[in-house]
């Protein structure tokens, strides 16, 4: 048994082959990076203008960074779960899903390479923005362990949502609805967390700074400004947690988000006969 065939199981290959060989994988490749591309073109192009004669400086490709990074996070936690949330369900509205059952594939074997077919589109788009980065080392003020430590965030977002889509296209029977339901699961997790972080402080004068800092660390923008910026955190965390950051929160929960919505809907892909 050679190496593909040890590690790339029919179901997997197939998702490639299907994936990987349309027309609209280039496209949307191509949309993406011309969207970055012009967002830092217009930022450069900008900071340019308003600064004239002083040029572009570190601490402007410094900020330049940051506005890539977060541009960038926003459109990863926009398409992930578009990109997962029809795996299971697709199969299903197509008559295909009983067919699948029926093969020698085990239920992990179709949940994770499912998964992985899918967000591997998401990771080939995310690395191919590395050459829009190499600006960034043109003109200084990131060292290549932020770059490392930024794309591996994305990694770790993408899976996360990723796992969402997959776990609610299983539960859910309509693909319209798990995606309604995971970008709506999306939004709570993502947006109503940092927005109930800020009510707190604002209502309770930071006597809750710390209950403030354990939600909004749940929000990826935020954790992400935590690795850039580590004082930060210190905006929520002092004295007994001064040592903790937000990253240190949102790394381990995410972890056991992507674990436990792998492992329910590997239990829920299969229909299991009642018990009398």
């Amino acid at each position: 048994m050679n190496w593909r065939q040890k590690w790339i199981n029919p179901v997997l290959e197939k998702e490639f082959r299907l994936r990987m060989r349309t027309i609209r994988s280039p496209l949307a490749l191509l949309a993406y990076l011309v969207v970055i591309g012009l967002l830092a073109l217009g930022y450069i192009y900008m900071e340019m203008h308003n600064r004239g004669s002083r040029g572009f400086t570190p601490e402007s490709s410094r900020m330049l960074f940051y506005f890539l990074s977060g541009a960038q996070l926003v459109l990863v936690c926009f398409m992930a779960p578009g990109l997962t949330a029809g795996v299971i369900s697709g199969e299903r509205e197509k008559q295909t899903l009983n067919i699948l059952l029926t093969t020698q594939q085990s239920s992990t074997t179709i949940i994770m390479s499912k998964l992985f077919s899918a967000l591997s589109f998401m990771f080939l788009i995310v690395f191919a923005t590395l050459p829009v980065y190499s600006i960034v080392f043109l003109f200084g003020g990131i060292s290549p362990g932020q770059l490392v430590a930024v794309f591996g965030f994305y990694v770790l977002v993408m899976i996360a949502l990723g796992s969402l889509g997959v776990l609610f296209s299983t539960l859910l029977k309509k693909t319209v609805v798990s995606l309604i339901v995971t970008y709506g699961v999306g939004l709570f997790l993502y947006v109503f967390t940092g927005l109930a972080a800020i009510f707190i402080m604002s209502v309770t004068n930071n006597s809750a700074r710390e209950l403030s800092g354990f939600l909004i660390a749940i929000n990826p923008l935020a954790a992400m400004i935590s690795i850039f910026e580590p004082n930060f955190s210190q905006e929520f965390f002092r004295g007994t947690w001064s040592a903790l950051e937000l990253w240190h929160l949102f790394i381990p929960v995410h972890v056991i988000l992507s674990v436990v919505s792998v492992l329910l809907a590997i239990r829920f892909l299969r229909p299991r006969l009642k018990r009398r």
